[in-house]
């Protein structure tokens, strides 16, 4: 799914930029925490669980308490900068934080990276069945699992 010569330098700082564009048109801050949690979120295209990010900011001098990590993503995931990838109970950058969008995601189930894709036809056909149900959509989250082109096996091999 991502490339070995992808370079999570330039998510990170995309990521950040966004980050503060954002935090400055809201009125919000960009704590050192919250800072630090985003880009460690963003360091691979796989999901990061609470805890494993909490033991990472331990391990760099941050709060170790639970609830200052979780106000930190409850931040990021507010502000639209991750998402929470329900089925794996954690958090991803989010790739387009900077206009509306859903989260929608490609999950291997061999190297458990993930993709989030934007369909906008897909978001406009769920729009219209829920409406046509009389149905208020409020939240809406996709998760397709198989396995990634850089996991499938060879033609030829098992």
């Amino acid at each position: 799914m991502v490339a070995d010569h992808h370079n999570h330098n330039a998510c990170i700082k995309q990521a950040l930029a966004t980050a503060e564009t954002l935090c400055l048109q809201q009125g919000q801050r960009l704590t050192k925490v919250r800072r630090r949690a985003l880009e460690l979120i963003w360091e691979s295209h796989r999901p990061l669980g609470a805890y494993q990010l909490l033991a990472k900011l331990a391990d760099e001098g941050f709060n170790s308490a639970p609830p200052t990590v979780y106000r930190a993503l409850d931040f990021l995931l507010t502000a639209g900068l991750i998402h929470k990838v329900e089925s794996m109970n954690a958090y991803l950058g989010c790739a387009h934080a900077d206009k509306p969008h859903k989260g929608y995601f490609l999950i291997c189930d061999a190297c458990h990276n993930v993709m989030e894709f934007d369909y906008q036809d897909i978001h406009a056909s769920l729009e219209n069945k829920a409406m046509t149900q009389g149905f208020e959509l409020r939240s809406e989250t996709i998760e397709l699992t198989g396995v990634c082109q850089d996991c499938q096996p060879e033609e030829g091999e098992e």
